[in-house]
């Protein structure tokens, strides 16, 4: 798969989104920071999400349109208000896709409705991403699936049913490129519910490449995720937790992204493959095993004892599992001290 002139694939180092989200606080000043900070740390891609207040709920401040969950940390907001606080004016589109370009960055989005998609049609948007909670919407999938461009699904609170729907629903209208990211969608998430060995589970059965859309603090999620077969990480980004923002709380600051940059590719290089035996890299250190070596001068015709003979390193004698077939057997010649025990060495020599 490729997005934009990045390949995607387990040949290749992970595709790393940083999420903007609503962190840019209502500054195009501060956005634009952002995008420079995000191409600073590494990454090949910056996500914005294309909505407004009007575009996903009304403007009723009762009932079920304000959160009333405790444990959200957008407690007792209105949807509306939220979501006027955290959306990215449409102007702002332009100017921020154009800067990621010139720092070697792709910019895309999330299209919460269809009126969303059509304007980032005519931004020329590389690819779409499907927020987990529209992933049981099919005519907005269906709409960005029909542009052709590689789609992006977050997978958070989809049943298997859901995923089944979703992934026909853009494969029928058009997606040949399709990628599903596990997610669990709490705020923040925590290791303990991401469940990432569901990764490879999506990958045989859907055949398309899989990531992970990560809540969780820290990198170490990512890490793992990469090491059970994810190609790609999205994670929201902020230049600094301390100055606020809706989304702030669970993002990751520039260090902190660049360190998830170089710590998912060394997942991913370690993984290699199924081997064992000695590697190109390991011969030179071959010579620091154990081998048994003469380690008391002895004469022609002494025998090897466990006093004269040890294993011990360097490993350029015989091989200790030979230790008990020599013990007991007759030098031909004088052995010094420090020499490496050879079968050269022995009256009536064993078979090697």
């Amino acid at each position: 798969m490729k997005i934009g002139h990045f390949e995607i694939s387990r040949e290749h180092r992970p595709f790393i989104i940083a999420e903007m989200s609503g962190n840019h606080n209502q500054s195009l000043e501060r956005a634009l920071a952002i995008v420079d900070a995000a191409a600073s740390s590494g990454v090949q891609a910056i996500k914005l999400q294309t909505y407004t207040a009007d575009t996903m709920t009304l403007d009723l401040r009762e009932r079920e349109f304000v959160i009333s969950d405790p444990g959200s940390l957008w407690s007792g907001r209105s949807l509306y208000d939220l979501y006027e606080e955290a959306h990215t004016p449409w102007e702002w589109h332009k100017p921020l896709i154009e800067r990621a370009k010139s720092r070697g960055m792709i910019a895309f989005s999330t299209p919460f409705d269809a009126s969303s998609v059509d304007f980032l049609e005519s931004l020329d948007v590389p690819c779409y991403k499907i927020a987990s909670f529209e992933n049981t919407d099919v005519a907005l999938i269906r709409k960005a699936a029909a542009t052709g461009k590689p789609l992006v699904i977050s997978t958070g609170m989809a049943s298997l049913a859901d995923l089944e729907l979703m992934v026909s629903t853009a494969r029928a209208a058009g997606c040949r490129d399709l990628m599903l990211l596990k997610c669990t969608s709490t705020y923040p998430a925590t290791p303990e519910n991401s469940n990432i060995l569901t990764i490879p589970h999506l990958r045989e059965m859907f055949g398309c490449e899989v990531g992970l859309s990560d809540h969780t603090m820290g990198c170490g999620v990512a890490v793992a995720a990469v090491a059970v077969g994810a190609t790609v990480i999205e994670k929201h980004f902020t230049l600094s937790r301390s100055d606020g923002g809706v989304d702030s709380a669970f993002s990751l600051e520039p260090e902190e992204l660049e360190r998830l940059v170089i710590e998912t590719e060394r997942a991913r290089l370690a993984l290699g493959v199924v081997r064992y035996g000695t590697s190109g890299t390991e011969k030179d250190s071959l010579v620091f095993r154990r081998s048994l070596y003469v380690c008391e001068d002895i004469r022609a015709g002494d025998t090897l004892t466990d006093r004269n003979v040890r294993a011990i390193r360097p490993g350029l004698g015989l091989a200790p599992r030979h230790f008990d077939m020599v013990l007991g057997r007759r030098v031909r010649c004088d052995v010094k001290r420090g020499t490496p025990l050879s079968f050269d060495f022995l009256m009536d020599a064993p078979e090697q």
